[in-house]
């Protein structure tokens, strides 16, 4: 296991990389037409394009992709207290008619969810300490027993935000790779860092401890703190994870031209309960 010391020198080598390298944008080549879909100087839009299921891609000046592309990348997200069992299935049923990645429900919710969407492509996420991701590692490992127990196939779990601004960062990387424990081989593991309560360079540490851990994704948002996804954090997410992880932009993303827009910086996956409005693009 890497010890605090060697995560805060990948820390110390990756800011010392950003601040030597300059991220090229569109307009940068000498052909280029600024329509930020580029492979050599935006791949992750392409790249998230593939992972819908692409297996070519054609482009003409000003393409995007097609909104049934950009349902494949969202988690049809219902996460309210008050949700009801009505609402709950509604999702469902919007996740199989859109052909959502998964629907994303708080634990209670799963079994319902797995039963529903059995036999579909559709994946049942959970939320894992959420929203606050306060509460303690053993508590942590057995809610996602429990959830996977009960069909969720992703687990979206908070870190405790407070042992990383403690700079904590041993503690923030176990309690990270408990729960990989736990969901390895199968299950897929996104960790929700809550960017709107961090400086960038707590990001970064966020990011490399969850990579160091051996999570899938590093998540921008709960959608229940003082702000969402923002394109500079996404960005900012991706290029410390590389193209090992991927990057979910959640919280705020309301219709088409925002989710494009997190997809463009780097996003895989996003995380939105106006999914239905996205994908209609209204």
């Amino acid at each position: 296991m890497v010890s605090r010391d060697e995560i805060r020198e990948i820390v110390v080598q990756v800011v010392e990389e950003m601040t030597q390298t300059e991220t090229p944008r569109p307009g940068q080549c000498e052909i280029c037409i600024g329509c930020g879909m580029c492979v050599q100087y935006n791949p992750e839009a392409v790249t998230a394009l593939v992972v819908a299921g692409a297996s070519r891609i054609g482009a003409y000046p000003g393409a995007t992709p097609a909104s049934n592309d950009i349902a494949k990348l969202i988690d049809h997200t219902l996460l309210k207290p008050e949700a009801s069992k009505e609402e709950i299935l509604k999702v469902c049923e919007e996740a199989l008619e859109f052909g959502f990645a998964s629907v994303c429900v708080n634990p209670f919710w799963v079994r319902l969810c797995a039963e529903h969407l059995r036999g579909s492509e559709v994946k049942v996420c959970s939320v894992v300490g959420f929203p606050l991701g306060a509460t303690q590692s053993s508590v942590k490992r057995f809610e996602t027993e429990q959830v996977i127990k009960d069909g969720a196939n992703e687990i979206d779990m908070v870190i405790n935000i407070g042992a990383l601004k403690s700079n904590d960062l041993e503690y923030v990387r176990d309690d990270i790779a408990g729960i990989v424990d736990v969901c390895q081989p199968n299950l897929t593991l996104k960790v929700i860092i809550e960017t709107a309560l961090l400086s960038d360079e707590e990001k970064i540490k966020a990011c490399v401890a969850a990579k160091v851990a051996g999570a899938d994704f590093v998540k921008t948002s709960t959608g229940f703190s003082k702000g969402g996804a923002t394109v500079e954090d996404v960005a900012l997410m991706k290029r410390v994870v590389g193209s090992e992880m991927g990057v979910k932009a959640s919280g705020g993303i309301r219709d088409y031209e925002k989710a494009l827009e997190m997809v463009q910086s780097g996003a895989s996956r996003i995380g939105a309960s106006s999914s239905v409005e996205i994908v209609k693009k209204e």
